[in-house]
């Protein structure tokens, strides 16, 4: 499957602070709850993950790939491009775990929803001993830049704007540009 989209959301390690802003405001942002400080009712399931290594802090999230692997192993097509963007269709996945797999950045994760769909809670392979207690549909949730907003919840709310949308097209045109510029000059 090749996708048309050559954005996706990139951090600075050097700027991250790790404060998590972004996975609340991603959560905030594709849910209808709005958490609060002290809510301990509601779970935060972000589209994102700041994880933190030895020597580093960084959000992790999908780099919707040109030749989106999770696409091509979703047996049942419920990751496709929609609008340069890859998206899941939530409803029509059926929790196979294949995605969370083939996924080069780990940047899938599954959800659970209760049988009756009044619960939704969070559940990766990492997480997968607390899921299997609960009877429940997993489906596959990813970024998905913020497909039905105007701008990317994450980069907004980023205070240190570690966060910034790469353009692909863009970048390797400006670089262009300023090679050329940089031969003119010589």
């Amino acid at each position: 499957m090749k996708n048309k989209s050559t954005q996706f959301v990139v951090a600075d390690p050097k700027k991250c602070i790790g404060c998590k802003i972004c996975e609340i405001a991603c959560f905030a942002a594709h849910s209808n709850v709005n958490p609060t400080v002290g809510n301990l009712q509601t779970q935060i399931i972000p589209r994102l993950h700041v994880i933190k290594g030895a020597n580093f802090v960084a959000p992790v999230q999908c780099r919707h790939c040109e030749d989106a692997p999770c696409a091509n192993v979703c047996v049942i097509g419920a990751i496709k491009e929609v609008n340069g963007v890859i998206v899941v269709d939530e409803k029509a996945c059926i929790g196979c775990k294949a995605c969370v797999i083939a996924c080069p950045f780990g940047a899938i994760d599954l959800i659970s929803q209760s049988v009756d769909g009044t619960e939704v809670l969070q559940a990766s392979l990492r997480k997968a001993s607390d899921a299997a207690q609960t009877k429940a549909n997993f489906t596959a949730y990813k970024c998905d830049l913020c497909i039905e907003r105007s701008s990317q919840a994450c980069i907004d709310a980023c205070p240190e704007d570690a966060l910034r949308l790469y353009n692909f097209e863009q970048e390797t045109q400006e670089r262009a540009m300023q090679a050329a510029l940089a031969l003119h000059t010589l």
